[in-house]
């Protein structure tokens, strides 16, 4: 019979909860503390072992774990912000079935600062000489759940109605968020020590927070002045004083910096008010403002503007008579040169012109002008009139900034009797342009004109970027140079003539095309193909893409031998077919289909070797206790794709301790064909607790070793990733909480519990004293109350024979565990033992009970029980009057007989308010019936091996 099964998954947690509750439609919202770590571990069944992804829909602030996934079994935040609450899901696949979808909301809890601002009304009465003065208190925090908020003037309490004077309201649009008490017409009384209290009701320990505000006479908002120009206009490099003074304010008021285009420059000094900038760039200028707040009012703020000075890109270009349409300067005719500069501030450019080094001014036949600031800012004209022959000559616009500081920028101009307009072509059998993939390739244009003008490169055929990242590239000498050429390169490019440095005339332009050559692409790039001698391989690679395409040939090898060659004809693809693989046929093939560039290769490597096994991670009550710290356990496998290969005639077990390096193995003999889905068993005897083992399994066949599996994992080893676990993988070990309890069991070892809500509380170690080692307890911190009560249910154990009602004598079992008891606060721990009849009524009896405080260690309790049907194991525990006081258990195991020598009775014992319990429960519509080993220990974490 098939084990396979598709997943199924449910969410446990074993972080710093404050509390899980179960919502409407089986939703479960974990709640956590800020600043805490969340811990959320996805248990699944499923053969083969599904696999796990966590993924996150986002909370109250989008964030982006919703763009990235966890792909573990355990969900790890540490030290969790408020951001990260929302929406977390479990999804399991394993390729049967639909996946299966958990989720559990996480409500992060937390609690701010409450701030206190203060505002003031003054309002004056019309033909009176009095003023009514009334003054708005209002307390904000932010917080998740919503906060209670209290105020006190003093020690005495405020409330709505208690004080005329006084008005206590909460503005409907902020939800919670604040509280605002007004104080009417002020009176002397109401200058005083005014405190608000922020509180969540102690939920997750958050204690109440409080700011005080103390309000006089005197209180009166910020303000302050600026000592210092607006703008300040400065040359890079000098060093910036920004000094901002306070001029009044009560309470004193803070300042602070802030620059509108962003943070303020790495560099900045800031002390009482002054912000110094040293060595400052052009990227350091913007708006910079000094804000006060004292809580009182609105924050004052006063700005400034800081200007660099420079001057940059110089840039020039000839406009031959705008009149005629010209293309070329003639004598007679106008010509028109023009300058252009960035500068800042632009206010402070000016220019001059200079002809063959002298001063030139404007004159009738000589205008000197500058284009207003909106139509193009920083450029200067100079406009020959009646072009004539001693006009001849170099021109030079010179661009400074008033105040100097700022080298000048100087652009040459040439006016010759010999003018060439710009003219662009494409040298002899430079277009089209065939390269290889991976080379460097240079595209030409021949630019030609006097001036000569800058050239722009762009695509042609498409709007796409050029190499560089840029929709355009400027040349200077008309070359387009391109390195490690890619085929996405491909297609055509436009060289250009720009205005700039040249004539401004209508744009030249040519057109080159550029070929990349590249070897075949195909598919498959490699290969596996897994085969049992004596049977057929087929192999077929496929050509995707490639240039040239023509002429392609194609050759098979196995290793260095040549099988077969030949060329493409219509097809795209090519086969090699062995009829009957021999051992000589494995090995690694190859297909290299080739054109002038290069080949393109498919490997395919034929191999006999036998898919890995797949670890059955649903064994039922997999260990058994052979002696004390001695045990076995029952290892369960199937085996992929078995029919893939030659017969599996055996497994090679290996199996060591973590951190040796000693394999011991065995060979595990297979008798007959392994079919699909089929569960092989092999007994692990003599395992110690509490070591950790490594175990391997490998595959055998005529072939050889095929490929292994591995497990890590021991008694106290919850893990359950197909690569890291064994033995007890699940981390309750198949018990479950019970839904109709106040709260759940907890899963801890001393050296991963937080005591520091509970000091002097719990057990320093597992039973075995071992700080690494699991046990399970119930946190009795907040938000936890007297009485709530936490249950822990076992699997549904079947002792009943086949007719139940011929029993006489019912078997005995001996139930035995470790509890652990400390703390002045301890309340009750009982067990309780639950029967399954079908469709019976409910009944149950309690077995075993014990409160107080029993002392700092472990204790055993022992209880012989004689169920005549099938039964549960219920662990109950109880919360006392305090937080001082966590109940813990360990080692639970059963064992077919009467107990020898048990504990004495807790019913009879010293402690006087103990109560001994076991609870026979017939609910059971269904009942999972399970056969006892002889002696075997209870599936439960806390009997676990340490990792």
């Amino acid at each position: 019979m098939s084990v396979f099964s598709p997943p199924t998954v449910r969410i446990v947690h074993s972080g710093h909860t404050c509390n899980v509750e179960e919502e409407r439609y089986s939703e479960r919202v974990y709640t956590i503390r800020e600043g805490e770590t969340l811990e959320l571990t996805c248990l699944v069944t499923g053969h083969p072992r599904p696999q796990i992804r966590w993924t996150k829909t986002a909370g109250s602030v989008s964030d982006r774990f919703q763009d990235s996934s966890v792909f573990n079994e355990t969900l790890h935040i540490a030290k969790i912000q408020r951001h990260q609450g929302g929406r977390y899901y479990c999804k399991a696949e394993n390729g049967l079935g639909s996946p299966a979808i958990k989720s559990i909301r996480v409500d992060v809890y937390y609690l701010d600062e409450p701030v206190v601002t203060v505002h003031q009304s003054i309002g004056e009465a019309k033909e009176q000489f009095y003023y009514e003065r009334t003054v708005f208190l209002r307390c904000i925090a932010n917080s998740n759940p919503p906060i209670r908020y209290s105020w006190y003037r003093g020690r005495d309490v405020l409330s709505q109605g208690s004080d005329k004077g006084v008005e206590i309201y909460e503005p409907f649009f902020t939800q919670g968020e604040t509280k605002i008490l007004k104080l009417k017409n002020l009176r002397p009384k109401d200058y005083a020590n005014y405190s608000c209290i922020a509180s969540v009701r102690n939920v997750c320990g958050i204690a109440d927070r409080r700011v005080v505000f103390r309000l006089t006479n005197k209180t009166a908002p910020a303000s302050i002045k600026l000592l210092v120009e607006d703008p300040i206009v400065v040359n890079p490099g000098q060093t910036v004083s920004l000094v901002c003074i306070t001029t009044g304010g009560e309470p004193t008021p803070s300042l602070n910096w802030t620059l509108s285009s962003g943070s303020l420059p790495e560099k900045s000094l800031m002390k009482d008010g002054t912000l110094t900038l040293p060595a400052i760039a052009s990227e350091d200028a913007g708006v910079y403002s000094c804000i006060a707040s004292n809580n009182v009012g609105n924050p004052a703020k006063k700005s400034t503007t800081i200007i660099v000075r420079a001057l940059k890109k110089g840039r020039f270009w000839i406009t031959p008579d705008p009149y005629h349409n010209d293309d070329n300067i003639q004598i007679g005719r106008e010509v028109k040169i023009s300058c252009q500069v960035e500068a800042t501030p632009p206010a402070a450019l000016q220019f001059s012109w200079l002809k063959n080094g002298r001063a030139l001014r404007s004159s009738e036949r000589m205008v000197i002008t500058q284009t207003a600031p909106d139509i193009s800012p920083g450029t200067t004209n100079l406009d020959i009139i009646d072009l004539r022959f001693t006009d001849f000559g170099t021109y030079a616009g010179v661009a400074s900034l008033r105040g100097g500081g700022i080298p000048e920028i100087s652009i040459d101009v040439n006016i010759s009797p010999t003018p060439v307009p710009p003219n662009l072509t494409v040298p002899r059998g430079k277009s089209p342009m065939a390269v290889r993939e991976g080379e460097t390739v240079e595209l030409e244009c021949l630019v030609s004109g006097k001036p000569k003008p800058i050239i722009l490169w762009s695509r042609a055929d498409k709007e796409a970027p050029m190499p560089d990242g840029s929709m355009q590239m400027e040349s200077y000498d008309g070359v387009l140079r391109i390195v490690n050429v890619s085929r996405e390169m491909s297609g055509s490019y436009r060289c250009q003539t720009s205005q700039y440095n040249g004539f401004n005339v209508k744009p030249r332009e040519a057109v080159i095309e550029l070929i990349v050559h590249y070897p075949p692409a195909v598919e498959p790039v490699w290969q596996e193909v897994r085969q049992g001698l004596g049977r057929p391989v087929a192999m077929n690679c496929r050509v995707l893409r490639a240039h040239p395409s023509r002429v392609l040939r194609y050759e098979w090898r196995l290793g260095s031998r040549l099988l077969h060659a030949g060329t493409f004809d219509s097809r795209d693809d090519t086969d090699y077919t062995i009829r009957s693989l021999v051992r000589e046929g494995y090995g690694e093939y190859t297909c290299d289909i080739i054109n002038e560039v290069g080949p393109g290769r498919c490997t395919f490597l034929v191999t006999g070797k036998a898919y890995p096994p797949e670890f059955y991670y649903d064994t039922y009550n997999p260990l058994w206790q052979n002696r004390p710290r001695v045990y076995g356990y029952k290892l369960q496998w199937t085996q992929m794709n078995p029919n893939a290969v030659d017969r599996i005639m055996a497994y090679r077990l290996g199996i060591r301790q973590t951190g040796q390096q000693r394999w011991w193995e065995q060979d595990i003999p297979v008798e007959g064909n392994i079919q699909k889905g089929e569960l092989i068993t092999h007994n692990l005897t003599e395992l110690i607790r509490p070591e950790v083992y490594v175990v391997r399994l490998t595959p055998i066949t005529r072939f050889g070793e095929g490929d292994s599996s591995t497990r890590v994992g021991g008694t106290n080893n919850p893990l359950s990733s197909p690569n890291n676990s064994l033995f007890e993988e699940d981390p309750v070990c198949m018990f479950t909480q019970d839904k109709n309890d106040d709260f759940d069991w907890t899963r801890h070892s001393a050296a991963t519990r937080d005591t520091k809500y509970t000091p002097n509380t719990g057990p320093s170690g597992d039973r075995s004293s071992s700080k690494q080692g699991f046990y399970m307890y119930i946190e009795t911190s907040r938000p936890r109350k007297e009485g709530d009560t936490a249950r822990l249910l076992s699997p549904t154990f079947n002792v009943a024979p086949k007719n139940p009602h011929s029993i006489t004598s019912p078997p005995a079992y001996c139930f035995s565990f470790y509890y652990h008891m400390y703390g002045k606060h301890i309340g009750k721990s009982s067990d309780s033992l639950q029967r399954c009849k079908g469709q019976s009524t409910s009944d149950a009896g309690p077995v075993w009970s014990l409160s107080g405080n029993q002392g700092d260690r472990w204790r055993q309790a022992k209880i012989s029980i004689h169920p005549t049907a099938s039964f549960q194991v219920m662990f109950e525990g109880i919360r006392g009057p305090g937080i001082e006081g966590d109940i813990a258990i360990d080692d639970v195991t059963l064992e077919e007989g009467e107990c020898p020598d048990p504990p004495s009775n807790p019913c009879i014992n010293s402690f006087p308010d103990s109560v001994f319990f076991f609870f026979f429960k017939l609910p059971f519509t269904t009942c999972i019936f399970l056969h006892f080993h002889k002696t075997f220990i209870v599936p439960a974490i806390f009997c676990c091996m340490k990792i």
